[in-house]
């Protein structure tokens, strides 16, 4: 694993993360930079999984490499997940000591009659809060309740707090969509340079770590 960290909050140098990660079930090679363009290669095996993660690059402004292999002939549940483990561990180690962030980012997001809602405190205290129903349990292929598993993974090992509320929405292709999309704009603005923050970390304790 190798990560380049931010110093000075301001971009000057660059937030990059780079991990490894194999186990019994899951092959999983990913890059990330979170100063990027939206840019996205993904390939999980998993096709909802990589248009939600192709979607969240883009809203999120972050440059995304995933390549993975799992155990898809049993289910899609050990390659989401990890997924969700592996960039949380980059977003963390990419965000260094979090000097100068904002630290605090929210959205509240339109998805034709779906309306999701995502606040995040990059805060070191991992913790997800996730009030979203799914009228139907698959997305084609895809449970619907590996949603809710790929956020817990990734909201533990980026060290965050998350909340994911749905306001409305029937459609299940939608509400995914919108729980992506809200994640990844609360998430640029958490990450984001701070311009008043003069290069501090964004807590009276001056850490971020629990």
């Amino acid at each position: 694993m190798t990560a380049s960290r931010n110093q000075d909050g301001k971009g000057a140098a660059p937030r990059r993360a780079e991990i490894l990660r194999a186990t019994s079930e899951t092959d999983i090679r990913l890059a990330l930079d979170l100063d990027g363009t939206g840019r996205a290669e993904v390939a999980t095996g998993v096709g909802f999984l990589d248009h939600m993660l192709t979607a969240l690059a883009r809203h999120a402004l972050l440059d995304l490499t995933v390549a993975a292999k799992g155990d898809l002939h049993i289910d899609d549940h050990h390659t989401t997940e990890d997924v969700g483990i592996v960039l949380g561990q980059a977003v963390r180690q990419a965000l260094g000591d979090k000097r100068g962030i904002r630290r605090f980012g929210h959205c509240i997001l339109p998805m034709d009659e779906a309306l999701a809602e995502a606040a995040i405190d990059i805060s070191g205290r991992p913790f997800l809060a996730w009030s979203v129903p799914f009228a139907r349990p698959k997305i084609g292929s895809f449970d619907t309740e590996l949603v809710e598993e790929f956020f817990r993974a990734f909201a533990f090992n980026a060290g965050i707090t998350l909340h994911v509320t749905l306001k409305a929405g029937s459609n299940a292709h939608h509400v995914a969509e919108a729980c992506f999309k809200a994640v990844a704009r609360a998430l640029r603005m958490a990450m984001e340079a701070d311009p008043r923050a003069g290069g501090v970390i964004p807590s009276t304790k001056g850490m971020l770590e629990g």
